[in-house]
């Protein structure tokens, strides 16, 4: 619409503007009455379908009534030097031109306009033609396009409706490097972190339902044996106070299983992260394990490293370390505690990790066989590498030069302000 309204301005304009200048051009070459019109030639004219006539004004002529009007007698009288308009003569429009010629006329040159509105037909046809022609093409690319970019909206959508529906974490094929392909990448890592997480999830429950069914199975027992003892008459008091301190620590063990279950299920971070002294939170571990293993002498030697985390979850993996050197330690044996450079080291006396346990020491539920003998659940030292692992720090085991175990606990943080106080605690 707007390139045929143009169109057909500039054909109108230019018609006026070439009237005018023949208009104009006659009259500066004195052609100002009727008989010199017609002794002008057709071939003069530019155009056959050109008429031209001069009007007097005051004497209208009946004869050129159908295409002279007010405008042409207004430009005779001098009161206009021109008028353009647009007049219907036996049927077909003409673009009218009148141009004062002195002494009340006006010479007026009329041009049929039926080969311009023919044109601006044939364009107005063409352009419906395109237009139309336009409107498919661009909706059938539309339509191709918004297939195209709408199928990996559609895998995602089916993706996840498979999810919903089976519970199943698929990954899809990833197509592209736009936004849908960064959405489709951003998904698939989402289901391999899903996926991961439920597998520790049921790695979890079936190991803590293997690790809980021994100490309940054994529990179990030693009820019935006091239930049906009661129902033949009693049993040896000795026996029978050996079977319920039995009981108690069997209790205490299943309690301690619980705990650890409980703190290694808790996968977020801390709450309410705060600046903790790493110092502080190692003189709180070795006072809680010196009381539980008084004949275990413990060399300390800190100094402030500050960290932003949680105190209660890096107390609990201090002291899983210190329990587990006093664990492997002998009697009056001494273990030594380094912290220096946001690294601490927890060294004992003990026998020392075989090549073969090394690699297995932080999984859960590992035991060597030398530790199933002794008391604990196997997570202690999962709960270390989690406590780590959540503070953006690592957990590694090795030999010490004296032959035991060497922990190292390393959590990311800056030293804090100096403190020679220092802490040496030994057998009570």
């Amino acid at each position: 619409m707007i390139v045929y309204v143009s169109v057909k301005a500039e054909f109108t304009s230019s018609l006026d503007e070439n009237l005018q200048r023949r208009a104009v051009a006659a009259v500066q070459e004195g052609i100002t009455t009727e008989w010199e019109i017609r002794g002008i030639p057709t071939s003069a004219l530019i155009a056959t379908d050109v008429k031209m006539t001069v009007i007097t004004y005051g004497k209208p002529d009946p004869r050129l009534a159908d295409y002279v009007g007010e405008d042409e007698e207004e430009v005779a009288s001098g009161t206009r030097t021109h008028s353009l308009r647009t007049a219907d003569i036996d049927g077909t429009d003409y673009r009218v031109v009148a141009v004062y010629a002195g002494d009340g006329r006006a010479l007026v040159v009329a041009q049929s306009m039926a080969s311009m509105d023919a044109a601006l037909d044939r364009l107005g046809v063409v352009l419906w033609a395109v237009g139309i022609f336009g409107v498919l093409v661009a909706g059938l690319l539309g339509a191709v396009i918004a297939s195209g970019g709408l199928r990996p909206v559609r895998r995602l959508t089916t993706a996840v409706e498979h999810v919903a529906r089976t519970g199943e974490l698929r990954p899809i094929a990833v197509h592209g490097n736009d936004d849908l392909g960064r959405l489709t990448v951003a998904y698939n890592q989402m289901m391999v972190a899903l996926d991961a997480s439920r597998q520790r999830e049921r790695q979890l429950v079936a190991d803590a339902g293997h690790e809980l069914r021994t100490p309940l199975t054994s529990l179990k027992t030693n009820i019935e044996l006091l239930g049906q003892a009661e129902a033949r008459g009693g049993m040896p008091r000795q026996a029978r106070l050996e079977l319920i301190s039995d009981v108690g620590a069997q209790v205490d063990e299943l309690a301690t299983l619980v705990g650890d279950l409980v703190e290694l299920a808790r996968d977020q971070g801390a709450p309410d992260p705060e600046p903790i002294d790493l110092s502080e939170v190692v003189a709180t571990a070795v006072e809680r394990v010196q009381r539980r293993a008084p004949g275990i002498a413990f060399e300390v030697d800190t100094e402030p490293w500050i960290v932003v985390g949680e105190s209660r979850t890096l107390e609990r993996a201090v002291t899983n370390l210190l329990d587990n050197a006093a664990k492997w330690s002998p009697p009056l044996g001494e273990v030594r505690v380094r912290l220096h450079g946001g690294t601490l080291t927890v060294e004992d006396a003990g026998p020392g990790i075989s090549d073969e346990d090394l690699p297995h020491v932080f999984e859960r539920f590992y035991r060597s066989r030398d530790a199933r003998r002794l008391p604990g659940s196997g997570l202690g030292l999962a709960i270390v590498a989690q406590a780590a692992h959540r503070h953006g720090g690592q957990v590694s085991a090795g030999r010490a030069s004296s032959g035991g175990a060497l922990m190292t606990l390393r959590i990311p943080g800056e030293p804090g302000p100096p403190d020679t106080s220092g802490l040496s605690a030994g057998p009570q």
